[in-house]
């Protein structure tokens, strides 16, 4: 059982919803955000996203689009991306996912993506613009250095195609709660409702993500998902904290509020 089972099964064990937090790395520098990495870690998220900043984000809502934008003007790449994850490893055991689009990958060579990232301690990636029916290389490639590949379902896809979808994970999967981008309000009760249904059919553990943004939001998700993904909310303090130092309190705060939140009354 690798690190991203571990955490989920951990938070089932402690009758939770595990706490997956999103950054954007290199938002504003790569170095800022190994400081928040470890800060998000000590805070209690189960599960870190590392996004791969990109400048065609067609998921992501304004604050992430924005974040994106930042850390591409900073430089960041995907090559750096990695090494920051292997400075994160060198301290922490947290689980890592690689959020990002496919462009990137093909770029490097999806064999070279996928060798690099298990050197850099990667746990798993998520490609938000890698259909299924064109996944399987690249899945064969992550799953051979040991890593899992993290499906997404959306509220418009079928039962049928759900399954099929599934196959393709052997972590968690990715239920994004809206037909929209990040950020954006939705029914997040439904949500839960739905991420349950995906679960029974499924047999893996659903995270629910999209919307969610404050701890009452994931106290809602809790209550019928496996797991909890927060981003935009994450990401807005980063932008309008005034200093480093104030961007790492306001996120440990959330993080922390967050984790509180996915416990199970």
């Amino acid at each position: 059982m690798g690190r991203l089972s571990e955490a989920f099964a951990r938070a089932r064990g402690e009758n939770r919803a595990a706490l997956v937090i999103y950054l954007c790395a290199g938002d504003p520098d790569l170095g800022q955000s190994l400081r928040l990495m470890k800060a998000i870690a000590k805070a209690g998220a189960d599960v870190i996203e590392v996004g791969v900043p990109f400048s065609d984000p067609t998921a992501d809502g304004p604050v992430i689009q924005r974040a994106s934008e930042r850390a591409l003007a900073s430089g960041t790449n995907l090559p750096a991306v990695l090494e920051t994850v292997a400075a994160l490893r060198r301290e922490s055991q947290v689980p890592v996912v690689l959020f990002g689009y496919y462009n990137p990958i093909l770029a490097h060579g999806e064999a070279q993506v996928a060798k690099a990232a298990a050197e850099a301690g990667v746990d798993g990636f998520l490609v938000v613009d890698l259909p299924p029916e064109e996944a399987a290389p690249f899945v064969r490639e992550v799953r051979s250095h040991g890593m899992s590949f993290v499906p997404l379902i959306a509220p418009t896809t079928s039962e049928e195609r759900a399954r099929t979808i599934a196959q393709n994970g052997d972590a968690f999967v990715y239920y994004v709660s809206l037909t929209g981008v990040t950020g954006a309000a939705t029914d997040l009760e439904l949500a839960g409702k739905r991420a349950q249904q995906v679960a029974e059919r499924t047999s893996l553990p659903v995270a629910v993500g999209f919307g969610v943004k404050t701890p009452a939001d994931a106290a809602v998700v809790a209550a019928r998902a496996d797991g909890v993904v927060v981003g935009s909310a994450v990401c807005e303090l980063i932008e309008r904290a005034r200093t480093p130092e104030e961007a790492v309190q306001a996120v440990s705060a959330l993080v922390a509020a967050l984790k509180s939140a996915c416990a199970r009354v």
